[in-house]
């Protein structure tokens, strides 16, 4: 029963476990927003080399506000370019990445102000010098002070905080959410980021109406950036990245990895299982006489086999209560040890209660049929 206890208890923490990378994955995604596409501009060349998508300026603010307005499936977007930046109030200083976006960025991202306000169409129409900063960038400037209306420097030019944003946390790749400022696309592009282009802006990032027609936005942007690009006849200078593409991959890839550890895990209750059949073998033998016994008193085949069945079932599905038991707690120490929020479903629990009953079952029944196919004769005469 100690196999079984094992393998359920492995089966239990391994799901569980893959439930949390699982929820991991989507916090991630849904950092970003929700029912988010990505729109990055086209690649260069240098010397005969192709580089990486978004090396050449080819979206413009124009574009921004021509998906907005002109695509059914699209609800906002907004333009959007960035950079590193040191950032100084009084004598302390910070590196930090700085965003320039219009105000649909709020909406987009769900980005909601901890103090302060957020800087308005104004403050883009008229490229004002104010930002909203992240949680980060706020204790490492102003600890023990009120940010919201005091001058910071970003690359020596003066800036007004506006806001401060609720802390987000670490994303999966170990980047800082909270270390990040938000200025006007328009500040940025004139007198903090500095452009060759102008006008140009390095991508746009769009929500979409619905999650359930996110192919359908993708769709309509492309066909309107062609058409606005004049690259119908030949390969386009921008592409489409739809994060609900990336975030079915990353599900996928999620489940595979539960299943990886259901699988890992269930080499433990393969271990248990061979143990109770060979554990009914010798009681099989053992227990001969008992069986010539009841056979003489009038037992059948069927009950001999369903006697041996249930004794299996028995231990076997009392080790995965245990099992079960173990694993509960197991989930919650962890939890608390290692602040994870690793949290059993009921559907886990099933699992394992399942696998356990199903191991009983199989590996009981050689054990049973033997038992039952005992001539009462030689079983009467067995020593």
């Amino acid at each position: 029963m100690t196999g079984i206890v094992i393998g359920v208890f492995s089966i239990v923490l391994m799901l569980s476990f893959g439930n949390y990378v699982g929820q991991m994955i989507r916090a991630e995604f849904s950092s970003l927003g929700s029912n988010i596409l990505i729109v990055i501009s086209g690649n260069s060349s240098s010397r005969g080399a192709k580089m990486a998508m978004g090396t050449q300026p080819t979206l413009t603010l124009g574009d921004a506000e021509a998906i907005k307005k002109e695509c059914p499936a699209v609800a906002d977007s907004t333009p959007m370019m960035g950079g590193a930046a040191q950032v100084v109030f009084g004598n302390v200083n910070w590196t930090t990445s700085v965003t320039g976006s219009d105000v649909g960025i709020f909406n987009i991202q769900d980005l909601k102000l901890e103090i302060g306000l957020p800087f308005t169409s104004e403050d883009v129409r008229n490229s004002n010098k104010v930002c909203v900063i992240g949680n980060t960038v706020a204790r490492k400037l102003f600890p023990g002070t009120y940010p919201v209306n005091k001058i910071i420097r970003i690359n020596r030019v003066p800036f007004e905080v506006k806001g401060v944003l609720f802390k987000k946390g670490q994303s999966l790749t170990a980047q800082d959410q909270d270390d990040m400022i938000y200025v006007p696309i328009t500040t940025a592009q004139k007198k903090l980021l500095g452009n060759s282009f102008p006008g140009m802006v390095h991508w746009v990032m769009v929500k979409a109406k619905g999650h359930e027609i996110m192919d359908s936005a993708e769709k309509e942007i492309n066909n309107l950036l062609r058409q606005r690009h004049k690259t119908y006849k030949r390969e386009k200078d921008f592409d489409v990245r739809n994060l609900a593409n990336v975030l079915r991959i990353m599900d996928y890839m999620s489940y595979s990895l539960k299943m990886i550890f259901g699988f890992i895990a269930g080499i433990a209750l393969l271990v248990g299982g061979i143990g109770i059949m060979n554990i009914m073998l010798v009681s099989v033998t053992e227990r001969t006489r008992e069986i010539g016994i009841r056979m003489a008193a009038g037992a059948t085949p069927a009950n001999i086999c369903i006697q041996f069945l249930m004794e299996a079932a028995v231990l076997s599905m009392t080790g995965g209560m245990m099992g079960i038991f173990y694993g509960v707690v197991g989930c919650a120490a962890i939890s608390k040890l290692y602040d994870m929020h690793v949290v059993t479903h009921i559907s886990d629990i099933v699992v394992g209660f399942g696998f356990a009953g199903a191991t009983g079952a199989i590996f009981g029944l050689y054990p049973a049929l033997k038992a039952s196919r005992q001539e009462p004769i030689d079983a009467l005469r067995y020593e």
